[in-house]
């Protein structure tokens, strides 16, 4: 029987509730939170069991939860909990969302007819939680911040920016694209924010059970526009779903829309537009960090699925806003075939290596595994003390010609490369998937970089395994070449 702290407390709750005993306990596969789920089955009920370590998620999903409920929101409903301990009870409504059921029902690559009635049911209900339960919600609880105003996008926009384009390499100038960020900010909070914005309303967190659709996973819910949660939903990526189908599935929603309130429709779908946008330069950024950093392998393969979108937008449709610096990177985006990295292939080896500023710390290991090496670059050579190298980094030529002619530099990476080669070996004939080695100096601009970069191309040349190699002060002083 699994067993940490936490199920046991679940399956205490489980008896109290249920009053059963010989409960069974397994975990249900995690998607992109801390929070730890799992099904917990008696003689004659089940349940699920839910771990979240943080308690301001929680109390938003508790008071959001009864609040949908007594209105008539078909949501899981709370069977127990132990908010001390972070544990709590809820119904099970089964493993299939309704993205799984769109994929697992596909005709000829087009969605079932029960799959769009899905759609419709779940879009019906939309204006239910952005209006009829947004009217008396407890909006103090919301959790991590209390509207989608200008400072969430901005979060949005920079994430996208630095976990994305970033990453890809893709050029651009940062001052203009600040300008363009202000300019697509203000454009979108003419719409207002007087709705309850579900924030993460999309297939996979919609569950079809006894027929229809049930809403889990809206604990990050905010005030905010209308348009945004629409968009999340039908231009979810992975989904794929018919353009002229989206169309269709927009009126559908202002039709119900019309049933709560009086709405300007062409307004509302001229700046509907632009809310697919930011949601889609939202979930690349979430892409690039989980993907990237995280080589997790869902995330990743979603990339050239959010291209598609992108692609399409592009080609289809003017917004009311100028974002000349925007579009060309997203131009760029848009001409680039990516593929599934590397990282992906099962049983390889990634080696990840870092340069870092001390002063900054050590980079986190994304991997979960912990391990792997840190060099103190700080007894070299360091081409920073002088002023001509201090516009430079260890990418440039004039610095690593600086420290290519230091004897002690040269003796320092063949010590590091014998050590790394021990483990390289090891690690491959274990199985083991990730080794991290990062390279820290003072600034993390010169020595730390040279000699990451002097690393990766030994392993690559030497080693048949991945390689992924990241500058961490670089990227923050947006020094990348």
């Amino acid at each position: 029987m699994f067993r940490t702290d936490h199920t046991d407390i679940l399956c205490q709750l489980f008896m109290e509730w249920s009053k059963e005993e010989g409960i069974e306990i397994l975990p249900i596969a995690q998607a992109g939170s801390d929070r730890q789920y799992y099904r917990l089955t008696g003689q004659q009920k089940q349940a699920v069991g839910v771990f979240s370590p943080d308690k301001a998620e929680t109390l938003a999903f508790m008071t959001f939860t009864k609040h949908f409920r007594q209105i008539g929101i078909a949501v899981p409903e709370i069977y127990a909990s132990d908010l001390d301990n972070d544990c709590y009870l809820i119904s099970d409504l089964g493993d299939v969302s309704l993205l799984e059921h769109l994929e697992k029902h596909r005709v000829g690559g087009l969605p079932s007819e029960e799959t769009c009635e899905l759609y419709r049911m779940a879009i019906a209900e939309l204006p239910r939680f952005q209006v009829d339960a947004g009217r008396n919600l407890n909006y103090s609880v919301c959790y991590p911040a209390g509207e989608f105003d200008g400072r969430s996008m901005r979060w949005d926009l920079n994430y996208f920016k630095y976990y994305f384009l970033r990453l890809l390499k893709v050029p651009f100038n940062e001052a203009a694209l600040e300008d363009d960020f202000d300019r697509l900010v203000v454009h979108l909070l003419q719409s207002g924010n007087h709705f309850f914005m579900y924030r993460d309303f999309q297939a996979r967190n919609i569950l079809v059970h006894e027929g229809k659709p049930w809403f889990i996973d809206y604990q990050g819910g905010r005030r905010g526009p209308l348009q945004y949660d629409l968009a999340s939903l039908l231009f979810q990526v992975k989904a794929s779903l018919p353009y002229d189908f989206r169309e269709e599935m927009l009126h559908w929603y202002l039709e119900n829309l019309r049933k709560y309130i009086s709405i300007d429709e062409q307004k509302f779908i001229e700046d509907y537009y632009g809310f697919v946008l930011i949601r889609l330069l939202q979930v690349m950024g979430a892409y690039g960090f989980r993907g990237y950093f995280e080589r997790r392998a869902h995330f990743l393969q979603s990339i050239p699925f959010a291209l598609e979108n992108l692609r399409w937008l592009l080609a289809n449709i003017q917004l009311k806003v100028e974002l000349p610096q925007l579009m060309k990177a997203l131009h760029t985006l848009a001409a680039m075939e990516i593929e599934v990295p590397k990282t992906l292939e099962p049983g390889t080896l990634t080696v990840s290596i870092n340069s870092f500023s001390f002063k900054n710390g050590t980079p986190p290991d994304y991997s979960g595994h912990g391990g792997g090496y840190v060099f103190d670059c700080r007894a070299l050579p360091n081409p920073g003390r002088y002023d001509h190298y201090k516009k430079f980094t260890g990418l440039d030529e004039t610095v690593i010609q600086y420290l290519e002619k230091e004897h002690s530099v040269a003796k320092y990476l063949q010590n590091v490369q014998k050590i790394i080669d021990q483990s390289v070996i090891e690690y491959r004939k274990r199985g083991f998937d990730n080794l991290q080695v990062n390279f820290g100096c003072t600034g993390g601009q010169h020595r730390s970089v040279y000699c990451a970069s002097k690393l990766a191309a030994y392993i690559e040349e030497n080693h048949s395994v991945n390689v992924v190699v990241a500058h961490c002060e670089l990227k923050s002083k947006n020094m990348l070449k």
